[in-house]
């Protein structure tokens, strides 16, 4: 393997290729990070993720209603249906923990007034 440190090895035929290649790709990796770290490629990036984000909707409305339907059909539940059962569990845990909490004061006066 040869490397810019290393003398020129006449027996490696493609030692020449790979210094040139690493030269070429640490030249492009500069470049690049110099163009990233511009405003105007920051600016340019967002104008394309909005445009992006704004084509994509009408797509996204279509696919999710698709498969709400075909989740429906197929006798199954959809994210709306996961979401509401999983507000449902939280709230019955909270009152549940209430419903601990005035049980420990319940049995914690029980004693008090019981000794």
């Amino acid at each position: 393997m040869s490397s810019n440190n290393e003398a020129f090895n006449p027996f490696d035929p493609t030692g020449m290729f790979k210094d040139v290649r690493n030269a070429g790709m640490d030249a492009w990796a500069k470049v690049m990070v110099d163009v990233v770290n511009t405003d105007a490629y920051a600016d340019a990036s967002g104008a394309m993720l909005d445009a992006w984000l704004t084509s994509s909707g009408p797509f996204r409305k279509v696919l999710d209603d698709a498969m709400t339907n075909t989740l429906a059909s197929l006798n199954l539940p959809s994210r709306d249906d996961v979401t509401r059962l999983a507000e449902r569990i939280t709230n019955i845990e909270m009152r549940l923990d209430d419903m601990d909490a005035k049980l420990d004061e319940v049995l914690s006066a029980c004693r008090n007034s019981g000794n």
